[in-house]
């Protein structure tokens, strides 16, 4: 069935105050119910192509995916099913960033973090890699879902640093995997439930590097009810901080229920063809 009823979904992004263009690249489609969120790195404008490579070859092969589905007559409701999608292609954009990166020395070394959301049947299944972060908004408190592959965090982690060391640590933003960067990546992903009036947040480390988590959540339930006006708000308190990177916010607001029908490949065909 076509989601757009029931997800709403705003993307923001912008290079903030010191960066002189924007690396990161985002994809949303309520009406697919995905997405993709990537924040690239590399000299030159590497680290903006590997993170455009990977948005829109994710978002093409998922929306194929899920037309190949509705084809044969079978829902996506199964978690290990999108999962295994989900495992499949984000394999396929590492092997063409990492093959992009190892035919041109201008794209030598490119890569990206990742994070993304399919949502079905009450459910969304989130893929990360990187620093890049999901949250969840459930019932005015903000919880983070994805726990960042970098440096800082396996830090924390191990007990070398404290949260407030970390808070002002030169090391905020180097990744322990990213998408490209090998022939193969170690992907991380998990599955939520998730209910009406949830609102999901991805972001690039520019929001969270520069806005702290309880500053995000009051502007979440101050705004949450605008959420273009929420997301315009986010980028702008990043920037008002110092805006020390590109800062992106794509924010999904659940409207309602949308477990899987019966027969719902028909209707989704008929909407998207």
């Amino acid at each position: 069935m076509r989601l757009d009823d029931a997800l709403e979904m705003v993307a923001r992004t912008d290079p903030g105050i010191i960066r002189s263009h924007n690396e990161d690249a985002i994809f949303v489609d309520a009406s697919l119910g995905v997405t993709i969120l990537a924040d690239g790195m590399g000299g030159y404008n590497a680290g903006e192509v590997a993170s455009g490579m990977a948005t829109m070859r994710l978002a093409e092969d998922i929306a194929r995916i899920i037309v190949s589905e509705a084809e044969r007559g079978r829902g996506l409701s199964d978690a290990a099913v999108v999962e295994q999608h989900i495992f499949n292609e984000v394999a396929a954009a590492n092997s063409a960033i990492f093959n992009a990166s190892q035919s041109s020395a201008q794209y030598a070394g490119m890569g990206t973090t990742l994070v993304m959301a399919w949502f079905y049947d009450n459910r969304m299944s989130v893929a990360h890699i990187g620093d890049s972060r999901l949250y969840r908004l459930r019932n005015r408190r903000l919880e983070q879902l994805t726990r960042d592959h970098s440096l800082l965090q396996e830090q924390l982690d191990n007990g070398i640093i404290t949260p407030e060391q970390a808070r002002n640590s030169e090391n905020r933003n180097l990744v322990t995997r990213a998408l490209g960067v090998d022939p193969e990546v170690d992907i991380e992903v998990h599955d939520y439930d998730v209910c009406a009036g949830d609102i999901i947040l991805l972001c690039s480390d520019g929001l969270n590097d520069m806005v702290e988590d309880d500053e995000i959540e009051l502007a979440l339930n101050t705004l949450g009810g605008n959420l273009p006006l929420a997301a315009e708000h986010l980028v702008h308190m990043s920037n008002d901080n110092g805006g020390r990177d590109n800062v992106s916010v794509v924010l999904v607001k659940v409207l309602r229920n949308f477990e899987t029908p019966k027969g719902w490949w028909q209707r989704l065909l008929a909407g998207l063809k």
